[in-house]
């Protein structure tokens, strides 16, 4: 138990930042990953779900066939965060990703927090990619698997699947046993099944535009009218009744039903995030990493604007299967032997996405626990340099939701803990980016109103970030989370307002931006730290500001449903968290007089670049 003078210093631990050690080479894990092997491991942990299981949910549902718009919107939030995560990767080359990023720059709370939703976000997607896997071999089968499950073990409860997916779990435990063996033969399966998966859906592609219809586009409301009586059984009143497949044309629900596809179609990019996990197995990190995002980010989005594309041209949007659209869609234009080729293909791509949402996740769980956060047993590395306990109970924990969960209330709960990583990651290049140098401090002035040095330091900042220039960044970035929160919840609220051009809504979003615009800009008058990097986000302050207040957008347009789960997560977690890991942690161990924390590379390794996006973007003071 802790004792009155723990608990007394509960808010200095909470704050506690990781020493990085400059050199990682006595890490546990084992350094063989080249930049071929994070492109694959991005590509085929992305490339999957998104088009296989989603691409019909959310065309039907919620986009129509804006669902190509929907996916660019997604692919340019997530860019804005790969952006941010390639700059990290380059600086510190561990294991960790957003976890580790919040502990050495924000503090211990803030890390827990981002690796707590990190494995919120890999253990989800590894249980959905696993059902959409099954769901693709029962389309094979003409379904019998689901109707057997459902006649003999069916589930009545909100929020769990019609009945067990047996099959999806003992694939999650079948590829957890394979990961357990070791790092380099796991990623020689993956860039096998890569290529594949690239193909089958580069056929997919040119068969769509090859036999796809233009008209399908542009579907009259009438037509969709007596669709959707059809489908409800009722054509007498066709006429009388409000379509439930929308208006018709290329935004069929409109332009906020393909923002609402667009928060879904985010999971469909979370794959890329997974690189940053592999610090401490890639060969040369400062640079594979900042490569293999970019690469894996680009080649995603073609993949998806072209299958999403070529989809939506095949049949009517509100004919598509949501669980199979694209075999579902080859019978509909007469190729039915080509859906048994693309069925086959896309259970490849789904084993491919399936290990690169499983990879991740025990190198969270180690680095947490090895940092004394999480429970030590989970730190353990077999004889292969493989986290082998936190592969297996990471694993066994997927299974379990593959088991019993739906798959839609688990996208829209991974997607909340993914949107919320990618904001802390941001938060932190700025907070890293405008930190004051170990040495600096602010020179005396007197006593002078606190007011006339904030304005001061605004119109006149000094050439190097100080403690005071740091205080105005961190403000500011304050101001922009809680300006953007406000900003969401407007749009949210203010939906029928916003329609109807209603002045105090439209004055109220106005003011909004324009108060992250302001902020923006203070944070930009700020001085910059000038140690360089080997990828460095460009157009700071704006991009990382950017990606904050759409993330926030889109986390506000997610279910309710969605949010208790999160909540009840978080719950957890923090149980865990103050009963465990801040009496555990690793960082109370340090000597309490010791030197400055320094990133590794910050000060003590210079690179030969200028710094990213000078010539793209106006030159802030000290740069």
């Amino acid at each position: 138990m802790p004792s009155c003078g723990h608990l007394r210093s509960v808010p200095k631990l909470l704050s506690r930042r990781k020493r990085v050690p400059a050199s990682s080479e006595g890490s546990s894990l084992r350094r063989c990953l080249s930049t071929v092997d994070l492109v694959a491991l991005g590509v085929g942990s992305t490339l999957g779900a998104g088009v296989y299981v989603l691409a019909g949910e959310v065309a039907k549902t919620s986009s129509g066939p804006s669902i190509v718009l929907s996916f660019l919107i997604a692919a340019a939030v997530s860019a804005l965060a790969g952006l941010c995560y390639a700059e990290f990767g380059a600086r510190v080359p561990l294991a960790g990703s957003a976890y580790l990023y919040s502990y050495v720059t924000v503090g211990e709370l803030w890390a827990f927090l981002a690796g707590w939703n990190l494995l919120l976000s890999y253990v989800i997607g590894t249980a959905s990619v696993a059902r959409a896997w099954s769901a693709t071999f029962d389309q094979l089968l003409s379904k019998k698997m689901g109707r057997f499950l459902g006649a003999h073990a069916a589930i009545n409860s909100v929020g769990l699947a019609e009945h067990p997916d047996v099959f999806a779990a003992g694939l999650v435990v079948l590829l957890a046993g394979l990961l357990s063996f070791g790092v380099k033969e796991s990623t020689m399966v993956n860039k096998a099944f890569t290529a594949l998966n690239v193909l089958v859906l580069l056929f997919v592609t040119v068969s769509g535009f090859i036999k796809g219809d233009t008209s399908n586009w542009k579907l009259r409301e009438d037509v969709l009218q007596w669709a959707a009586a059809h489908e409800a059984g009722s054509q007498s009143v066709a006429d009388n009744m409000t379509s439930a497949f929308g208006v018709g044309g290329f935004m069929p629900y409109g332009f906020t039903g393909t923002l609402a596809g667009a928060s879904t179609c985010f999971y469909a990019f979370v794959g890329f995030d997974c690189i940053a996990t592999t610090g401490e197995e890639v060969r040369d990190p400062q640079r594979s990493i900042p490569m293999g995002i970019i690469l894996s980010l680009l080649i995603c989005f073609l993949a998806y604007s072209g299958v999403s594309a070529a989809l939506t041209l095949m049949m009517p949007y509100y004919l598509l299967d949501t669980m199979s659209p694209l075999p579902v869609a080859f019978e509909y234009i007469g190729w039915s032997g080509a859906k048994y080729a693309v069925a086959a293909g896309s259970l490849c791509a789904l084993t491919t996405s399936l290990l690169g949402s499983m990879f991740p996740m025990p190198r969270i769980l180690y680095a947490m626990a090895r940092d004394g956060l999480l429970f030590k047993p989970l730190a353990k590395v077999s004889r292969r340099q493989c986290p082998v306990v936190a592969t297996l109970v990471s694993g066994g924990v997927a299974a379990l939701l593959a088991l019993l969960f739906d798959l839609k209330a688990l996208v829209d709960t991974m997607s909340i803990g993914t949107l919320l990583a990618y904001s802390m990651v941001a938060g932190c290049v700025l907070l890293l980016r405008y930190r004051p140098e170990p040495s600096t401090w602010d020179t005396p002035v007197g006593k002078v109103p606190a007011v006339q040095l904030w304005w001061d330091h605004l119109v006149r900042p000094p050439p190097h970030p100080t403690p005071r220039s740091s205080a105005v960044v961190v403000w500011a970035l304050t101001a922009v989370a809680a300006l953007a929160c406000a900003l969401s919840w407007v749009s949210a609220a203010g939906l029928p307002c916003l329609r109807a051009a209603g002045a105090w809504c439209i004055t109220a979003l106005a003011l909004l931006l324009l108060g992250i615009l302001v902020a923006a800009l203070l944070i930009w008058r700020q001085p910059q730290s000038q140690d360089k990097a080997s990828f460095m986000v460009p157009c700071l302050p704006f991009l990382p500001v950017l990606s904050i207040s759409i993330n926030t957008v889109l986390m506000a347009r997610l279910s309710a449903a969605a949010w208790l789960w999160y909540l009840l997560w978080m719950a957890l977690g923090f149980l865990i968290y103050f009963g465990y890991g801040i009496w555990h942690s690793t960082e109370s161990h340090w000597p309490e007089r010791t030197g400055p924390r320094e990133l590794p590379g910050i000060g003590d390794r210079e690179v030969a670049l200028e710094p990213c996006g000078a010539a793209l973007c106006p030159s802030a003071p000290g740069q």
